[in-house]
């Protein structure tokens, strides 16, 4: 495995680093791959994750686990971009259009599906 490119930024950058967890099924699980496919994901839901301030979201998986990567300038209001983010256009939309295949209550929204994960070791 050749590992994945970052971008460099010209100021310092803070991550975030969140979790979820699919429903076990692996035909829900194909089709959320694909509604996270490019081409398929709604065009406000970008503009919004642009908009709030972060520079790189991406989305890994295994198995089931999803795990969220943030990066965003080291100034920004972590509770203040998410809040914005939000209140865009489409996103509750978006978070129950995606709630059929999280492991998650009817209703919630992002913040309270993706957990915040604690970095307990790291190496530079």
């Amino acid at each position: 495995m050749e590992g994945y490119p970052q971008k460099q930024y010209s100021g310092p950058v803070k991550r975030w680093v969140q979790t979820m967890d699919l429903r076990y099924k692996p035909e829900l699980i194909a089709e959320y791959r694909r509604r996270h496919s490019e081409g398929q994901i709604w065009p406000e839901i970008l503009q919004g994750i642009k908009d709030c301030g972060l520079l790189e979201m991406e989305i890994y998986i295994l198995g089931t686990r999803l795990v969220m990567i943030c990066e965003a300038p080291a100034d920004l209001d972590w509770d203040a971009a998410m809040a914005q983010m939000a209140a865009g256009p489409r996103q509750s939309e978006w978070e129950d259009f995606m709630a059929e295949f999280q492991q998650c209550e009817p209703g919630q929204k992002s913040e309270e599906k993706w957990q915040m994960m604690e970095r307990m070791f790291h190496l530079y």
